[in-house]
């Protein structure tokens, strides 16, 4: 069985694959002063009872990486390994600037959302920054953009205005709130979705004068469900578009 690892800022998703079927992930949060041999008792713990025969990694924290990659060579020395990195086969040409910027999650959703919905597409992932990337109809990454992330702006809001607290973000009853945590929620759900809408209304536009066809908006990530059925530009949910992403490439490099 194959063991996928989404290293992000704010929370690691693990999933365990059975050939092409996802049949068991979890969800643990970041924290970049663990060791490896924390890590490893850690996902040893969630993995009890699956025989791990290969993994597949991504990350964006350069210190779990490093800890990781120690995890790896004491532990699992002898099983295949993927870390999504220059050099790694992915089959998703970079098409932009300064192509060793780009973070390895987000050629790794471009994959994946190609794989699963053709092209163009606009991947719309929803976690410590909002990341739009956009694919083009050759599974081409093309750039995007990057914006603060749902959470972070919260706090940022509530650190920075005396009066303002953080509230439970879920979607109120009005865009016209009665009291103040209302007005915050209302703010910040109906405010994102209307950031995503007009940034991928932009980008579909840009898009229109080089290709046909209308893309697939694909949201993931794990604050995509506060978003879903708000924002009007969505086409598809993938919450586990990153693992199956992951699974894509280490089968292109084994």
């Amino acid at each position: 069985m194959l063991l996928t690892i989404d290293v992000g800022n704010t929370n690691t998703v693990l999933g365990i694959f059975e050939g092409d079927e996802l049949i068991r992930s979890w969800r643990v949060k970041t924290d970049p002063r663990t060791t490896a041999d924390e890590l490893w008792l850690q996902y040893h713990a969630l993995v009890a009872g699956y025989e791990v025969t290969g993994l597949s990694i991504c990350s964006t924290v350069p210190a779990t990486l490093r800890e990781l990659r120690t995890m790896i060579a004491t532990y699992f020395s002898k099983i295949p390994t993927t870390i999504v990195e220059p050099g790694i086969k992915t089959g998703v040409p970079l098409l932009v600037d300064n192509p060793k910027e780009i973070g390895a999650d987000r050629i790794v959703n471009t994959l994946a959302a190609h794989t699963l919905y053709g092209g163009p597409a606009i991947v719309v992932d929803f976690g410590t920054s909002t990341n739009l990337d956009v694919v083009s109809p050759k599974g081409e990454f093309l750039g995007g953009a990057l914006a603060p992330g749902i959470e972070i702006s919260v706090d940022a809001l509530a650190a920075r205005a005396a009066q303002l607290r953080k509230v439970e973000l879920i979607r109120p009853k009005s865009v016209i709130g009665k009291n103040t945590v209302e007005a915050l929620q209302s703010g910040t759900i109906f405010g994102f979705a209307g950031q995503v809408d007009g940034l991928v209304d932009r980008i579909v536009a840009e898009l229109a004068q080089s290709y046909e066809g209308a893309p697939t908006v694909i949201a993931t990530g794990g604050l995509a469900p506060l978003i879903i059925g708000v924002a009007e530009t969505i086409d598809e949910h993938e919450p586990d578009l990153t693992l199956i992403g992951l699974r894509l490439i280490h089968e292109r490099n084994i």
